[in-house]
């Protein structure tokens, strides 16, 4: 990750210790102030730099992925072009979901589709070679004023770069990819470039944002943004089951986590933790299954053709009652006579330092689904998480309960109402958003 001098870390409130002298800035300010930039102005952050890049390359490179995702054929990938890339297991379940560029004819990069994808490369027998690529960096930055920022400190006009795509832009000298996604909702950019130029660039961005007002966002919240924007995520709204995918996969797996080897294993809380199937999903749970393609033999094939017939669940989101989530927090506070409920007063919970919590959606006495990913929603002052439930009450108004809490003796239900998904979904929405309403820069030459 980043030395402890790194620029990166300075000013940090916090820091999460990686080791070997390495570490990265947990906190800034405070979640609201960092969390609430998106929608003001813009905030900066690092968290994308621990992402698992790994290359592929070779004559059947594109056999290959056609075989393990279940995307549409990758010849018709265009250089410069990219794909969310879904890897599933027999059941049909995720096993991994990240995104796929084509930097050149035979070679691909991928974002957190490894160790699975890494795993794939090395034991079905294709003729591809596969290379962890460590020396990247990965930034990201959100919010309305995030392109005029962009704009600034690379001296370039980038309202040409559509939702998905990507180009070339320099900053400070030093060339940089920037590609028009993000996690909040709101109009995002990421920047990659040379590991070793990632406090150059950093800081020319922060400093170019000073007058749009740029917040810089620590770690543990931009695991924060995913339920508010919308975004269902691995470690923060549902796992990979790949721990159970096999033997072979599941020690190769471990091998190569990393500093993920604290998601290597299934560890969860919550009323719904009583069965780990529960955290697991499909691509139809997610609203994924239009990225599904049947013209071609791939690994999942058969149970998503029969998913597809009657698709059980998918994603909303859920409002929770003030009242009843102020009811939880309150049993902590009974007297050492009552049982208190598990901690409802954190900010969020999935991903680093927030656990893992799932929890069974109720309804009429019966679960229909679960629900993860709960989050105080700053911005629209609401408490907020998504659930993946059955399609005959995913309709918004419709009422229903949250049973909250990992021992079922002092677990509490918790009104729940579904609401619009994504939750966030206004002017500034990255993939509708017309930039066109913001002015051109005006470079002097």
């Amino acid at each position: 990750m980043f030395s402890i001098d790194s620029s990166i870390n300075q000013g940090a409130r916090l820091l999460f210790n990686f080791g070997n002298s390495t570490c990265a800035p947990l906190m800034f300010t405070s979640p609201q102030d960092e969390l609430l930039a998106c929608r003001n102005g813009a905030w900066l952050g690092c968290f994308l730099t621990l992402s698992p890049v790994y290359d592929i390359s070779g004559p059947d490179v594109v056999k290959l992925m056609n075989y393990v995702s279940v995307n549409r054929d990758y010849a018709k990938l265009k250089v410069g072009g990219s794909r969310h890339t879904i890897l599933c297991n027999e059941k049909g379940q995720m096993l991994a979901d990240g995104v796929l560029m084509r930097l050149e004819e035979d070679l691909y990069r991928s974002y957190w589709l490894a160790p699975v994808l890494a795993y794939y490369v090395e034991t079905l027998g294709f003729n591809v070679q596969g290379k962890w690529v460590y020396d990247e960096f990965f930034l990201q930055i959100d919010g309305p004023r995030s392109l005029e920022i962009m704009e600034k400190v690379s001296g370039t006009n980038i309202h040409d770069l559509k939702f998905a795509q990507h180009k070339f832009i320099e900053i400070k000298g030093i060339p940089t990819s920037i590609h028009r996604l993000g996690m909040s909702g709101s109009l995002a950019y990421e920047m990659h470039g040379a590991m070793k130029d990632i406090d150059t660039v950093y800081n020319a961005i922060v400093e170019a944002g000073q007058e749009f007002g740029i917040k810089r966002l620590g770690l543990v919240n931009y695991c924060r943004n995913h339920t508010q924007g919308g975004y269902p995520n691995q470690y923060i709204h549902f796992y990979y089951p790949f721990l159970i995918n096999g033997e072979g996969m599941k020690q190769y797996v471990l091998d190569h986590m990393g500093y993920n080897v604290q998601f290597g294993q299934y560890k969860f809380y919550g009323s719904a933790s009583d069965d780990i199937q529960n955290a697991f999903v499909t691509p139809f749970d997610v609203k994924w299954d239009y990225l599904i393609n049947y013209d071609h033999d791939f690994i999942g094939k058969e149970a998503l053709l029969k998913l597809k017939e009657n698709p059980p669940r998918t994603v909303v989101t859920l409002e929770w009652d003030a009242e009843d989530v102020a009811k939880v927090f309150a049993s902590q506070f009974m007297g050492k006579d009552i049982a208190p409920c598990d901690d409802i007063s954190r900010v969020a919970d999935g991903a680093l330092t927030d656990p893992f919590v799932i929890s069974k959606v109720i309804k009429d006495g019966s679960m229909i689904g679960v629900a993860s990913g709960r989050l105080k929603d700053f911005y629209h002052q609401k408490m907020i998480s998504l659930a993946f439930i059955d399609r005959k009450y995913a309709n918004e108004g419709e009422e229903l309960s949250v049973l909250w809490g990992t021992d079922s003796n002092t677990a509490m239900p918790i009104k729940v109402t579904v609401a619009r998904f994504p939750y966030f979904n206004e002017e500034y929405r990255n993939e509708t958003f017309d930039v066109e309403k913001i002015p051109h820069p005006n470079f002097k030459k």
